[in-house]
This record gives structure tokens, C-alpha cells and sequence, in this order.
């Protein structure tokens, strides 16, 4: 490493490195968070749906169970670790990134299906 690379990476604060690296953390448990929600948004949506026979949908409401567990047991790790008010953030961003339209049927009973509307 040159010697003027590492005098200006000395010039940090060891906190500033810290805070960084929080917040990589924080930005990778909010990205979890958001695939769980996303999956089960989508879960829910074929769980509701129509051309899904009862078993198939009871499979569907036990996966959906588990899913929405993991969801609460990544909020409220985010919360045990960051705070609850970053934890709240983080549920209000996620939540309100994905929403499919209520009337979009899951892509394989529809045979004209576009792309799900995020």
C-alpha cells in the first residue's frame, strides 16, 4: 500500500468505519427483509387464488405462515441490534416498495400474463 493511501485512510476516525460498516449491515438485513415480504405478498397472492386446488392451497398457507415468522423474527432482530425506530423505517420502506394489484392473477393461471406490477 502506498504511503499516501494509508495516510489517508488513517485520517478516518475508527468510528466513521464503524458506522459504516453498520450501516452495510443494516442495508443487507433491510434487502432480507424485503425479499421476505416480497415472497409473501406473492405467496399470499397464489394462496388466494382460484385455480389452486385445496391441498396445494394448504401448503401454500402453511409456507405463507412460516414466511410471515422469519419476516417477524428479521424485524425484530433489526430492531434488537439498530433500535426500533430504524427498524420501523426499515418495515415502512420495504412495505411499501412491492404491492401487486389486486385484480393480477398469479402468471401461470393466466395465460396472457404481464409483468407483476410492483
Amino acid at each position: 500500500m502506498s504511503t499516501f493511501l494509508f495516510d489517508a485512510i488513517s485520517h478516518f476516525p475508527a468510528s466513521w468505519y464503524e458506522r459504516e460498516k453498520q450501516e452495510t449491515n443494516l442495508a443487507s438485513f433491510v434487502d432480507d427483509l424485503a425479499v421476505l415480504h416480497f415472497s409473501i405478498v406473492l405467496t399470499a397472492k397464489w394462496e388466494a387464488s382460484d385455480s389452486e386446488d385445496e391441498d396445494r392451497r394448504a401448503e401454500l398457507r402453511e409456507e405463507l405462515a412460516q414466511l410471515r415468522h422469519l419476516y417477524d423474527e428479521k424485524l425484530d432482530h433489526i430492531a434488537m441490534t439498530f433500535g426500533v425506530d430504524r427498524a420501523m423505517k426499515a418495515k415502512e420502506e420495504v412495505e411499501g416498495v412491492y404491492r401487486i394489484a389486486r385484480s393480477r392473477k398469479p402468471a401461470a393461471a393466466s395465460a396472457n400474463a404481464g409483468p407483476i406490477c410492483i
